[in-house]
């Protein structure tokens, strides 16, 4: 669990309070458009958690506790010589982390829905090639056998248990020899942590 850093977290609050009236007022209003509004209030608070630069009109931010954790976290595996599966569900997300791993010069693949062959990043990565594999959850839920890696990280933990353990078990196939070690970032008091604590 992660506390967010304080600017981050009035920010959170201001878009929590904000999106709290919107579907408040959806319900009253009762149309169709309740599920839309409490999506999107949903999604913005993910989007906080994760990293406040995914906010459109937040572009300027820079501070997120959850990316300056994984960056720690990263360090210390690096040193360990772990090699390293990172799940997110944004796509947007694996890139700014995609941008720290070039300026750090830490080798990495990256798949995501766009990736063409994904069984030639699969055969690479199981050939010792990149230091961590960024996957985006979807694309990267099932047909993959990736023992390569025995370290795992959901950076936005999915709130469908089958899904993120679907996820997990790439590590886990036939084959593996070492013990896998499994990280869910998760931020304090947020909807990440409800929704875990459902």
């Amino acid at each position: 669990e992660i506390e967010l850093h304080t600017e981050q977290k009035e920010l959170y609050e201001t878009v929590r309070s904000t999106m709290d009236k919107q579907v408040r007022q959806a319900i009253i209003a009762s149309g169709g458009q309740v599920q839309m509004v409490f999506l999107n209030a949903l999604l913005k608070l993910r989007q906080i958690c994760c990293h406040p630069v995914l906010l459109e009109q937040n572009e300027s931010a820079t501070e997120s506790a959850k990316f300056d954790y994984l960056i720690d976290l990263l360090g210390i595996l690096r040193k360990e010589n772990h090699r390293v599966l990172i799940f997110s569900q944004f796509t947007s997300m694996l890139t700014l982390i995609e941008a720290y791993l070039t300026e750090e010069e830490i080798s990495y693949l990256i798949l995501t829905g766009a990736t063409k062959d994904r069984q030639s990043l699969v055969e690479r990565f199981q050939g010792g090639e990149g230091e961590v594999f960024l996957i985006s959850l979807k694309a990267g839920g099932t047909g993959l056998t990736l023992t390569g890696a025995d370290t795992v990280i959901h950076y936005d933990p999915w709130w469908n248990p089958a899904a993120e353990n679907q996820a997990t078990d790439r590590a886990y196939r036939i084959g593996q020899e070492k013990a896998v070690m499994v990280h869910k970032l998760i931020c304090q008091g947020t909807v990440e942590q409800r929704i875990q604590q459902m």
